[in-house]
């Protein structure tokens, strides 16, 4: 989360780096990916009622979409986000498959106004790093890390789920105090509970 401060040339390095990794796993990866987060998931155990906050891929992010889609029909509240001003906390708003969207800032989509707003429970959180303690390496606009620690905050528990390609992970990187963590990281090959 920049928060104004200039980024360390370690950052801006493993950032560049992570970013290659990411774009060639998704390039080797192909349409399977996506659906195999449906299997890895389940892992966490959640049940239907629970509101999943999933994103609109960008790019070569981990397409959610599948996962999203079977969790809106097995009876969970879906949602995406919404960048509401630069340095707020994302909100989220509920999603249905089919709906049309709109746009937003930095080429996002979200759902319209009268979606609604909602409360997430589990927030799936797109990355371009990991590693196997919960760290993870965002794009540096510090979103996600307002976002969570705003919803920690909270009385309810939330789950903080990182999205990518297992090739994603690597176990050098440079976190802040203020990085938040990931209670789990699913990939296509599986889920890693990270005890963070």
């Amino acid at each position: 989360m920049s928060l104004g401060r200039p980024e360390s040339s370690d950052k801006i390095a493993v950032r560049t780096a992570a970013a290659t990794i990411r774009r060639e796993a998704c390039a080797s990866a192909g349409e399977q990916a996506g659906p195999a987060l449906i299997l890895s998931f389940a892992a966490l155990t959640v049940r239907p009622g629970v509101v999943v906050a999933g994103y609109w891929p960008m790019r070569d992010e981990m397409d959610v979409r599948p996962l999203m889609t079977d969790l809106s029909r097995r009876g969970f509240v879906t949602a995406l986000p919404v960048v509401a001003d630069r340095d707020a906390p994302l909100r989220f708003r509920r999603w249905a498959p089919g709906m049309e969207l709109d746009a937003g800032p930095h080429r996002t989509v979200h759902p319209p106004v009268s979606a609604g707003e909602v409360a997430p429970d589990v927030v799936l959180v797109p990355l371009l790093a990991f590693d196997g303690h919960g760290g993870r390496l965002g794009y540096g606009g510090g979103y996600y890390d307002r976002t969570l620690q705003a919803l920690r905050r909270r009385e309810r528990k939330i789950i903080a789920v990182g999205v990518a390609f297992a090739a994603q992970r690597r176990d050098d990187l440079p976190l802040e105090p203020h990085d938040q963590r990931l209670d789990w990281v699913i990939t296509e090959k599986g889920a890693l509970e990270t005890g963070s």
